[in-house]
């Protein structure tokens, strides 16, 4: 297939003069940097271990303290885009890429910055890091979860230019393809493999290091889950709107009414029939904010008590009345 150059010559053009571009480059610059200070500050010197890549380098600092974490860090991602780019073919962009390769080289970066001595960097010794200010060592928790909210923002900065870290993301990828696993649970899997290591090595010194006690596991599960509600926020917001869908056996006006009048919203009637009656009913599509899902509830209970209803989240909702339908450029992938 022949690859028309001077028409990817001139969309490179048209995006490096566009200013969203170089935006979209310093988020994600920022969001790298905010993942390696989140490791290198909070996480690492305390055997903190919140899965992905970098857990698994925190894990393997422990038996081979001479290599970096940020080092184990560019091991597995480099692999992990080879055998992603075989298996998936060349649908991780640019971004991803440098994302991926960017982090554990300010990894490195900050750690010999933080550490006076190349002893300190190998021992990662809270006390050594930045002549000690911000030993944390008697405040686990604290840090703990000042470290999940700073990767967090980190990686949500990422994200949400259309860009992954790497790591956990293709190794749930791949689990899901060969393993026929969702998604959802191949990034489970994986993160739970690294914490169980970090439990062996670190937590009962299983290859030579000292035994830190197995606490340090529930720290690290804190770690998961407060990172992942911070970047549940930062890529959803606060709230979500609700979707509801309501099935009914008759039309009611007055219902209709209520919604057009008193909520000042709208919806959508849908034809159904019952599978199993295979009565003929009638099915409502509403999209409302999270305040308001308590007035159609009261609503529906007073006007026909017998309906079915489910609610569920909805992530984001464009349109009149909600948010604007986003511009081109920022649903380019590049």
């Amino acid at each position: 297939m022949k690859v028309d150059t001077k028409k990817l010559f001139s969309e490179l053009v048209s995006n490096i003069s566009s200013p969203q571009w170089w935006w979209s480059w310093f988020m994600i610059i920022l969001g790298c940097a905010l993942l390696a200070a989140g490791y290198v500050l909070f996480i690492s010197p305390y055997n903190i271990v919140p899965g992905g890549v970098y857990g698994a380098g925190i894990v393997l600092h422990n038996l081979f303290p001479e290599i970096k974490i940020g080092t184990f860090g560019y091991m597995f991602d480099s692999v992990l885009l080879v055998l992603a780019f075989i298996s998936f073919g060349p649908r991780f962009g640019s971004k991803t890429v440098v994302a991926a390769l960017l982090t554990p080289g300010l990894m490195n970066l900050f750690t010999r910055l933080a550490y006076p001595t190349e002893e300190a960097m190998q021992s990662l010794d809270p006390a050594l890091m930045l002549g000690g200010i911000l030993d944390m060592s008697d405040h686990l928790m604290l840090t703990t979860i000042v470290g999940a909210v700073v990767l967090g923002v980190g990686v949500g900065f990422v994200v949400r230019q259309q860009a992954t870290t790497g790591g956990t993301d293709i190794v749930a990828m791949m689990i899901q393809k060969y393993c026929h696993i969702s998604f959802s649970q191949g990034v489970l899997i994986a993160d739970s493999v690294v914490v169980l290591a970090g439990l062996l090595v670190i937590g009962f010194g299983i290859g030579g290091g000292e035994p830190q006690g197995w606490q340090l596991s529930f720290y690290s599960l804190i770690a998961i889950y407060v990172s992942s509600r911070i970047l549940a926020f930062m890529l959803d917001g606060a709230s979500y709107d609700r979707i509801i869908f309501i099935i009914t056996s008759h039309h009611n006006e007055e219902f209709r009414r209520y919604i057009l009048e008193e909520m000042d919203r709208s919806g959508t009637y849908i034809k159904t029939s019952g599978m199993y009656t295979n009565e003929e009913k009638e099915m409502i599509f509403l999209v409302v904010p999270r305040r308001e899902l308590v007035k159609v509830q009261r609503a529906i209970k007073d006007y026909d008590p017998k309906a079915f209803m489910v609610v569920a989240n909805a992530y984001n909702t464009f349109g009149e009345g909600f948010k604007p339908m986003p511009e081109k450029h920022e649903l380019e992938n590049m």
